[in-house]
């Protein structure tokens, strides 16, 4: 692979989208269940937003797993590897009310967020993959924006 990142960095690269795709695997599962089994007077309106926010983080998945794949290295692709890699945790509460799955899905684009701001720098100047920096800057702000979207339902 000539694209002017070292076989090794790549490979460091490769494992913290690893990371990012389990997380975004995750949210997605999480927003499905949410999509799935809010229940309340809002329920309709609720239902739609996260059904929304679906499409848009399977889309962030495949785009996730893409990059991997650019840097010649193999996405996990299985529900175990998935969460042996997450940072975030399933949500196993019987809660259905809009405000918890806001609360949960606002806290773990959060941590999303943290993550992708850390590795910023990293890829940039350790990892010389200036791609994969700009990349997650642009998802960076994709999360910030559902973060303000979802924290304006709490208001």
């Amino acid at each position: 692979m000539k694209i002017g990142i070292s076989e090794n960095n790549a490979k460091k690269v490769a494992m913290e989208l690893s990371k990012l795709l389990a997380d975004e695997f995750v949210l997605y599962t999480k927003t499905k269940q949410a999509h799935w089994n809010v229940e309340g007077p809002d329920f309709y309106g609720k239902h739609k937003l996260f059904d929304e926010l679906a499409i848009q983080l399977a889309s962030i998945i495949d785009l996730v797993a893409e990059r991997i794949r650019i840097l010649n290295f193999a996405a996990p692709a299985t529900l175990k590897s998935f969460l042996e890699l997450t940072h975030l945790t399933e949500d196993n509460s019987d809660t259905k009310n809009s405000k918890y799955f806001i609360e949960e899905l606002l806290s773990d684009h959060e941590v999303i967020i943290l993550q992708l701001r850390g590795n910023i720098e990293s890829f940039g100047n350790e990892s010389e993959d200036l791609g994969t920096s700009d990349f997650i800057t642009s998802l960076m702000q994709e999360h910030e924006k559902i973060a303000w979207l979802l924290r304006a339902h709490l208001k």
